[in-house]
C-alpha cells in the first residue's frame, strides 16, 4: 500500500499547465488531486481537454472547488446563484469528483439567519444528488456569519440532508483559534473533505489577516509554527472515526515560483511525517520546524 494513499495535493498549491501538476503529483506518489473549476476553464483546449488530462493523469480527484457566497440570498441573488451552482456541478460531476466544496458566504447581502442558510444548503444538495454528488460545506474564518466549523456543523445539522456534510480546513480552525475540542461532537460520516495547511505566525486577529494569510502565504503541515495543533487535529478526526481523504491546499505565492517537483517533493515530506509520526501515534515536530529561520512573524 502506497503510504501517501489517502493524502492528495490541490492544483492550486503550484504553478504551471494542468498537465505538468498532475504529472508532478503522480511522481512524488501522491495518488489524487483536488481540482479547482480554474482548471477547468482556463485550459486550452477549453474542459472536454481538461477532462480528458485528468482522466489520462490516473489521479483520483478528491474534489472540486469552489462554490462561494451562495446561501443566505434572496430574490435574483439567489437565483444567480443558483444558476452558477448548477454549471459548477456539471463541471464537477464531469471530472469524477464525489464532492463539491461550499464555503460560507462573505456577502453583506446574505442573512445571518441559520435556517435560511440550512434550507439554501439542502436545495444546493438536492441538485447535486442526481449528479451523486456530496456538498462540504466549509466555514471561511472570514465569513459574514458561518466562520468556524462549529457553526457550519450546527448548519449542516439543520438541513438534514444526506449528501450534505462539513469540509474542515486546519488554516481557518487556527485562524479564529476553534477549540479542537468541538471536533468530538461530530459525526465522522458527514464529514466530506478535510483540507490541511498551516502557517507562520500564531495569530490572525482580524478578517484582513486572515484572508492575506489564506490566499498567499500557507505552508504545508509541519512546515508552520502549529504543528502541535494540526497533528493534535489529525489524531482526533482519526479517532471519532474519520477514515476520508486528506488534501494539501496550500496557497504560497513563492511556491508559484519554484519547480513542481520541488514543491511536490515538500508536499511528499508532509504526507510522510503525517502518516508515519502523527497517525501512528507518534508525533514529534519535524526537523525543519525548529531551524532558526523557521522563527514566527
Amino acid at each position: 500500500m502506497n503510504l501517501l494513499d489517502g493524502f492528495g495535493m490541490d492544483t492550486i498549491t503550484m504553478a504551471g499547465s494542468l498537465e505538468a501538476k498532475l504529472s508532478a503529483m503522480k511522481d512524488a506518489g501522491f495518488s489524487q488531486v483536488m481540482l479547482m473549476a480554474r482548471d477547468l476553464v482556463t485550459h486550452p483546449g477549453g474542459v472536454p481537454a481538461a477532462v480528458a488530462a485528468v482522466q489520462a493523469s490516473g489521479l483520483r480527484p478528491t474534489g472540486f472547488q469552489v462554490l462561494r457566497d451562495f446561501e443566505g440570498l434572496s430574490g435574483h441573488l439567489h437565483g444567480y446563484k443558483v444558476d452558477i451552482a448548477k454549471s459548477m456541478l456539471e463541471m464537477c460531476a464531469a471530472t469524477g469528483s464525489k464532492v463539491l466544496l461550499a464555503c460560507s458566504s462573505t456577502s453583506r447581502h446574505a442573512t445571518d439567519d441559520l435556517d435560511h442558510i440550512a434550507r439554501d444548503l439542502k436545495k444546493l444538495a438536492m441538485m447535486a444528488l442526481p449528479l451523486g454528488i456530496k456538498v462540504a460545506y466549509e466555514g471561511l474564518s472570514w465569513g459574514r456569519t458561518v466562520n468556524e466549523f462549529t457553526t457550519s456543523w450546527d448548519v449542516v445539522c439543520r438541513a438534514d440532508c444526506p449528501n450534505l456534510g462539513i469540509g474542515i480546513d486546519s488554516f481557518h480552525i487556527f485562524a479564529a483559534n476553534t477549540p479542537l475540542d468541538a471536533i468530538e461532537d461530530l459525526d465522522p460520516e458527514k464529514i466530506f473533505l478535510v483540507q490541511l495547511s498551516d502557517f507562520m505566525w500564531h495569530e490572525t486577529p482580524t478578517f484582513e489577516d486572515r484572508m492575506t494569510t489564506a490566499r498567499t502565504f500557507r505552508v504545508f503541515p509541519g512546515e508552520g509554527v502549529h504543528s502541535e495543533a494540526l497533528a493534535d487535529l489529525v489524531l482526533r478526526l482519526d479517532r471519532i472515526g474519520y477514515r476520508g481523504d486528506y488534501s494539501f491546499e496550500v496557497f504560497n505565492d513563492d511556491y508559484q515560483q519554484l519547480p513542481l517537483a520541488t514543491v511536490a517533493e515538500r508536499a511528499r515530506k508532509s504526507a510522510t511525517w503525517l502518516h508515519d509520526n502523527v497517525l501512528h501515534r507518534s508525533a514529534p515536530l519535524p526537523a525543519w520546524t525548529r531551524t532558526p529561520n523557521n522563527t514566527p512573524a
